[in-house]
């Protein structure tokens, strides 16, 4: 009895993971070795949120993963702006962060509706499970 009940479990766990996944799109910053990377995980099949880290990495200084917080998975943009002095702005819905990609810091950010800064395109999550980076048309 043992065998079955191990076979039903092994072949229904993938069943359990499909709808789960970690998505990243990166924007390059001068060169390859200085970016800002977007990564959305989503843990469960059933959730409508998932979690939002910005990657900083500016080599060989520092390279540091930030948690930003939970954001809704539908219909998912991602806006980033470049707010001058190495700063770096990422702007979803009422919800706005800064990160420094000197240092690769998280610095306290302004109120969504009060960002500024060159837009420099967006991240959106296209068919709900692949983050893309798109840069503003010219």
């Amino acid at each position: 009895m043992r065998l079955p009940r191990k076979l039903l479990t092994s072949l229904l766990a993938p069943l359990l993971l499909t709808g789960c996944f970690t998505e990243t799109a990166s924007y390059a910053i001068d060169n390859d070795q200085h970016a800002l990377t977007v990564r959305v995980d989503k843990e469960y099949f059933w959730s409508k949120e998932g979690t939002l880290r910005a990657i900083v990495q500016h080599m060989p200084a520092c390279q540091r993963q930030i948690e930003l917080g939970s954001v809704w998975l539908s219909d998912l943009q991602i806006e980033l702006f470049d707010s001058g002095n190495d700063v770096y702005t990422l702007r979803v819905d009422d919800e706005a962060w800064q990160v420094n990609v000197v240092d690769c810091t998280q610095v306290e950010a302004p109120k969504a509706d009060a960002v500024t800064g060159q837009p420099l395109g967006v991240f959106m999550l296209e068919d709900d499970k692949n983050l893309v980076f798109a840069k503003p048309e010219a």
